[in-house]
């Protein structure tokens, strides 16, 4: 495990400046400069921000590209804020494998001695942006790099491999945007802070465990882009496996990130490869008539696998996913199915009640629905279904956007929203078996829910419907 601890001075401390490579870019203007803004706003936001780009925009150039993307995102701007945004911003034009683009980053550091390094660039720059670094002597930041981490387990500790000459596990920090959702955080506090739920939480009362991100629109224009990836490398093996851990992990010892990190290690390395028996992967019709996926093309834009984890609390639990494009909505919903009583001493109308389900919507309409039942009025060994449900989004005010948490955990130096290396690696072995496959994906259909086949995947053939919650 690379539960390195010997640098908890430079882990836990707080970064003197936040430098953007990539600032100009695409994921930067649609994402992580309205986000910069929104801390900005609530005035979290107190270092230099440095934007590192090979552009011909000059630093009033940024700033009016800052305030269209703010613009483009719909956010409401309040012109005293984005003042003092403007002043923050500084930039750095030049090529990142230039010595003399990093003598000027040097240069407009300053004082500044532990920055935040977050490269906003193809997975290729990052080592060419952390040698860059090095050789300019200011590489004792943390270094932040967005996804994906490796195409499998080999590339992955290449490129480990490669970033450690100059920056040590403890100050390499690997994006999964996902972890910045509050919703997929909140799965640890709607396990832990609730009495109730946990002691339920195991193989003795949890029948099955159904998890499904589903996206209502294709590919698009982004084709040469996914036709490489797929849907187990873009979501599966980062995100989804990542809701999967935090579903199942054992209660960390302390409040220390270090803990749960230990304890997602432990869950992802229960976990055994996926079988091929297991999986059904899917292209959607008119897939490959998309500009840049290539003729004949065999990537699947939608997988549904079964998991199963090696330990006693979660022993014969099939835990499954399933993920896809051009699907019949927008949903990221996990659905946990608890046993029937042991004495069934109740019907409902239709006979057997079904179990009792446990919801958890984690986007959007954001919540928690428990599926229970009640005496049915009239009849006294009868019971109906209801809903108990709560909306998070209307509750709880003012949540924040993903990368804003993960820009305040580069920042002040929690790992939480973060993949460790160990993570990292176990993610990568539990999928290496089913990604590249060459075998002719299941045609399904724009707006259904997947090839036929992969109905069998869950348990006894039935996938819960998702819940549909009204705006």
């Amino acid at each position: 495990m690379h539960a390195a601890r010997h640098d908890a001075r430079s882990r836990r401390e707080t970064a003197d400046a936040f430098v953007l490579f990539g600032i100009t870019g695409d994921l930067s203007y649609k994402m992580l400069l309205p986000a910069l803004y929104a801390m900005e706003e609530r005035k979290e936001l107190s270092v230099p921000v440095i934007g590192v780009a090979l552009t011909d925009l000059d630093l009033d150039g940024l700033r009016k590209r800052a305030a269209a993307s703010l613009k483009d995102a719909g956010v409401t701007v309040d012109e005293a804020v984005f003042a003092r945004f403007s002043k923050r911003l500084h930039l750095v034009a030049g090529s990142f494998d230039s010595p003399d683009t990093f003598t000027e980053l040097k240069k407009q550091l300053g004082k500044a001695v532990f920055p935040a390094y977050y490269l906003a660039v193809p997975p290729s720059l990052f080592g060419v942006v952390a040698a860059g670094l090095h050789a300019a002597d200011i590489c004792e930041g943390r270094l932040v790099v967005e996804k994906p981490f490796g195409t499998d387990g080999p590339s992955a500790r290449a490129l480990d491999d490669e970033l450690k000459k100059f920056f040590p596990e403890e100050r390499i920090y690997r994006v999964d945007h996902f972890l910045g959702k509050e919703s997929v955080e909140d799965i640890l506090a709607f396990r832990f802070a609730n009495t109730l739920m946990e002691p339920v939480w195991n193989s003795s009362y949890i029948r099955t465990v159904q998890i499904t991100m589903a996206e209502n629109f294709g590919v698009e224009d982004r084709g040469s882009f996914y036709d490489p990836v797929g849907a187990i490398r873009d979501v599966v093996q980062n995100h989804l496996l990542q809701v999967l851990a935090l579903l199942t992990m054992e209660p960390p010892a302390t409040s220390d990130p270090d803990s749960m990190l230990d304890e997602k290690y432990k869950v992802l390395r229960a976990i055994r490869p996926v079988k091929a028996r297991d999986l059904v992967r899917g292209q959607y019709t008119g897939y490959q008539k998309i500009k840049g996926v290539r003729e004949g093309s065999t990537t699947e834009t939608f997988m549904a696998a079964k998991f199963y984890i090696e330990n006693w609390r979660w022993h014969n639990v099939p835990i499954t996913i399933r993920a896809g494009k051009n699907m019949a909505t927008t949903s990221l919903e996990v659905v946990i199915e608890l046993r029937k009583p042991p004495v069934m001493l109740f019907a409902d109308a239709d006979g057997q009640p079904d179990p009792n389900l446990i919801r958890l919507r984690l986007g959007p309409n954001v919540g928690v629905t428990l599926n229970i039942y009640a005496g049915e009025p009239g009849h006294s060994n009868q019971v109906r279904e209801i809903a108990v449900s709560a909306d998070f989004e209307r509750q709880l005010k003012g949540q924040r956007k993903p990368y804003e948490h993960i820009f305040l955990g580069a920042l002040c130096g929690d790992p939480r929203q973060f993949g460790r290396m160990d993570i990292v690696e176990e993610s990568w072995r539990i999928v290496q078996h089913i990604i590249d496959r060459t075998d002719e994906p299941l045609p399904y259909e724009p707006g259904s829910w997947g090839p036929q086949a992969a109905e069998k995947v869950a348990l006894y053939g039935r996938w819960h419907p998702l819940e549909q919650v009204n705006d």
